[in-house]
């Protein structure tokens, strides 16, 4: 929401990662504000904005027990409590990029099948 993006069909031209791992980097890199829409940053306090990306971050964390409740989210949403830095996310995934949307294979009996793979 903050990036006004679509995770499905999301690309970047550095590299194959999914939104949210877009986004974990530009996390760990220090550059969040390069996620939030230009149109957001201009119309928002900066702070609340960040504070809203770090604690989605938290909530997308691998282990789940590091996840936050629900009722601590609301709290972290609405007080100015210290965040814990967040971890790696579980859904951070690199797509793979198919160079041919189509891929043959061969089956006994000189049959083939052809696959097509979305993007």
């Amino acid at each position: 929401m903050l990036s006004r993006q679509k995770n499905r069909g999301f690309s970047h031209p550095d590299h194959h990662l999914n939104l949210l791992g877009h986004a974990w980097i530009l996390w760990i890199e220090d550059k969040p504000l390069e996620l939030i829409d230009k149109t957001l940053r201009d119309s928002c306090t900066i702070s609340e904005v960040l504070r809203c990306l770090h604690v989605a971050l938290l909530c997308v964390q691998r282990v789940p027990e590091d996840r936050p409740s629900m009722s601590s989210v609301v709290l972290m949403l609405s007080s100015d409590v210290s965040l814990p830095p967040p971890k790696q996310p579980g859904f951070y995934t690199e797509r793979s990029v198919p160079e041919s949307p189509l891929s043959t294979h061969r089956c006994s009996a000189n049959t083939s099948i052809t696959i097509i793979e979305a993007r």
